[in-house]
């Protein structure tokens, strides 16, 4: 393997590093369920797909051909986080957010966490 090789490797390694350190540490300092989304979500998530790519070019150089297992986990992981998050960014506002509480809708079906047109919706 050659110098160019280990250093891209390790290029990402660091970079993956850094990314799930600043994900790790907001995931612990931020407040509320809603502010600890960006945490996981975002740089965890680059971080982990750092550490994958690594491993693709570690394999690519060791075998000469490419790491299909890799490549799936990184695509399975950056489709599947944002969707995660918004789950649990809806499932929070349903649970601490009156309607009222929300800004405006501009649909005319309201907010998509409540399954009732805004005008049914009671306030407890």
């Amino acid at each position: 393997m050659g110098f160019v090789t280990e250093l891209l490797i390790a290029v990402f390694l660091v970079i993956s590093g850094v990314f799930g350190l600043v994900g790790s540490y907001g995931l612990i300092k931020l407040k509320d369920s809603v502010q600890r989304l960006h945490g996981p979500t975002k740089a965890t998530t680059l971080g982990v797909g750092g550490v994958l790519i690594a491993s693709m070019i570690y394999f690519f150089a060791q075998n000469g051909q490419l790491s299909v297992h890799e490549l799936l986990i990184t695509l399975f992981l950056f489709l599947t986080a944002p969707i995660t998050a918004n789950f649990i960014a809806k499932t929070y506002v349903a649970r601490h957010l009156r309607p009222r509480d929300l800004p405006d809708s501009t649909s005319e079906y309201g907010w998509s966490v409540y399954d009732d047109p805004p005008e049914t919706i009671r306030d407890e």
